[in-house]
């Protein structure tokens, strides 16, 4: 038995708790490692529909659960949040919904009018273009975005690790992508979401010098990495390929330090924000480049 909190990103309906009853020994066919929020387990019983489950054990990821669908009126609108761990929310306070997207959705919502919902699709690990933890951005564009209801606009946000897994031990023979390579994956994901009548609002890459240093995973940033960030960030401003931009580089870097996260929003890891940072990301947006009809 499995109860898992999910994390709706539409306030005030920001936390719906949904029960699992397997009957039998399940393999574990699908799961959101990133839940950032406590999962209970039950060794036995049938708990579905009661106010209490006596668990043995929790967990953060997400277990089984890939979605939710929900009544909305006919003027509802849905944005889809598009990206990595970042988007994901890393390193944010589990079970207090301190992801930048969740911060969005609040703020929407408080900003009144046709309600808009905010959908979480952040992928810890997730590149433009390449497969590992999970496919990648072009392979799961139609699936994460363009399939869901009401969904006129998609914020991507996606982009660093495609720059900093190779030649670090998470893709150690893997080569290298050019800033060009994650550009023409940034045009594709243009074209389909244009195709399809949807908005695409491109959000800067955050700074990460330092990230990992002194850990197994040190080599995840180096200064030809940086520069390849920054021809990136460089296009998503200036390019005007995007319906709009959000630069969360700006609100993030330390402006005497501009390639360093800004120490009072650094996590430890010097990639991750925390919660104070993904609260300036989400404060820093302009709502009227998501309230902009396609």
């Amino acid at each position: 038995m499995i109860s898992d909190p999910v994390d709706l990103t539409v306030a005030p309906l920001s936390n719906v708790a949904v029960s699992l009853f397997l009957p039998d020994q399940t393999p574990l066919t699908t799961f959101h490692w990133e839940g950032v929020q406590t999962a209970y387990i039950s060794p036995e019983g049938n708990f579905v529909g009661d106010a209490d489950m006596k668990a043995d054990s929790t967990i953060k990821a997400r277990l089984f659960l890939s979605g939710i669908m929900v009544d909305a009126p006919p003027n509802a609108r849905a944005v889809v949040a598009f990206g990595d761990s970042i988007t994901d929310g890393a390193t944010s306070t589990p079970d207090a919904n301190h992801r930048w997207p969740d911060v969005l959705a609040r703020r929407l919502v408080q900003a009144g009018g046709a309600p808009i919902a905010v959908l979480n699709e952040g992928i810890s690990g997730a590149r433009v273009l390449s497969d590992r933890m999970g496919v990648n951005a072009l392979a799961r564009f139609d699936r994460d975005v363009l399939s869901h209801p009401h969904a006129d606009t998609v914020i991507l946000m996606m982009g660093i690790n495609d720059i900093g897994w190779p030649g670090c031990i998470l893709a150690p023979n893997e080569p290298a992508p050019s800033a060009d390579a994650i550009i023409d994956g940034y045009k594709q994901l243009i074209a389909r979401a244009h195709l399809h009548g949807m908005r695409i609002i491109g959000a800067t890459l955050t700074p990460f010098e330092d990230t990992f240093k002194g850990t197994p995973l040190e080599g995840y940033y180096n200064t030809e990495k940086e520069q390849k960030r920054q021809a990136v960030n460089q296009w998503i401003r200036s390019s005007g390929a995007f319906d709009g931009v959000i630069d969360f580089d700006a609100v993030a870097r330390d402006p005497n330090r501009t390639a360093h996260i800004l120490v009072a929003f650094d996590s430890g890891d010097h990639l991750h924000p925390q919660d104070d940072g993904y609260k300036a990301m989400a404060d820093s947006i302009d709502l009227k480049v998501l309230t902009a009809q396609p």
